[in-house]
């Protein structure tokens, strides 16, 4: 736990964590994110969860921010679930669900 940055639950009662490992991938790979708020309310409160028709263990949260420069309004955190426990693979800004 000394390695995460947080762990909340999502809609579905489910722990999702953010590792400090996965917060340096997301700030290297997309400076756009500068606030981990966005990531929790974004797990928290999604506006729509699809699953990975590769993986059933992947699922992909959206979350609209109207506040975001167009065209990439929606946020995207891609989680992956092991054991029951989540974990945040990545997160970005894209342009639709």
């Amino acid at each position: 736990m000394e390695n995460w940055i947080f762990e909340i639950v999502d809609k579905s009662r489910r722990k999702i964590h953010l590792s400090k490992e996965r917060w340096s991938h997301i700030r290297k790979k997309h400076p756009e994110i500068e606030e981990l708020e966005l990531i929790e309310q974004t797990i928290r409160s999604p506006d729509k969860i699809t699953e990975n028709y590769n993986d059933e263990t992947v699922c992909r949260y959206y979350k609209y921010y109207k506040s975001r420069k167009p065209p990439k309004n929606y946020l995207l955190v891609i989680i992956k679930y092991l054991n029951g426990d989540g974990y945040v693979v990545t997160a970005l800004f894209d342009k639709h669900i």
